[in-house]
């Protein structure tokens, strides 16, 4: 039991080891918290008016720029939902297709057996 622990705790600690020394993730991290960092100050630096040409609190532009966040988001998911449909109607819409063509196939095979039922009656009558 000890060995097993010992085991798990070495591999756990080499692989800490390794993540900690992988640059490339340091430096993606790094990259991405400066991007963040400069719109972040680009943001508070704008100048955004109202409409009565009053310069905006920070408050109010946040709560603006959620408003157009938030609509954004709200079409990009309605075009995806409107896609998604699209895409499950024409699988329903090939689905039903191939259905009615195999309905269509069974009553002309049924009509068929009907005719030769009849014939086969015909002929045991006579």
């Amino acid at each position: 039991m000890k060995a097993k622990t010992f085991l798990e705790l070495a591999s756990l600690s080499t692989a800490l080891y390794t993540i900690s020394k992988d640059t490339k993730l340091m430096e993606k991290l790094e990259s991405l918290s400066e991007s963040g960092k400069e719109k972040i100050n680009n943001f508070m630096k704008d100048v955004v008016v109202d409409e009565n040409g009053k310069e905006m609190e920070f408050l109010d532009r946040l709560a603006q720029k959620a408003k157009e966040t938030k609509e954004d988001l709200e079409s990009k998911i309605g075009e995806m939902a409107a896609t998604f449909y699209a895409k499950i109607n024409v699988a329903h819409t090939d689905k039903i297709l191939l259905l009615q063509s195999k309905l269509d196939q069974m009553q002309k095979d049924v009509s068929l057996i009907e005719a030769k039922i009849n014939q086969l009656e015909k002929t045991q009558n006579s």
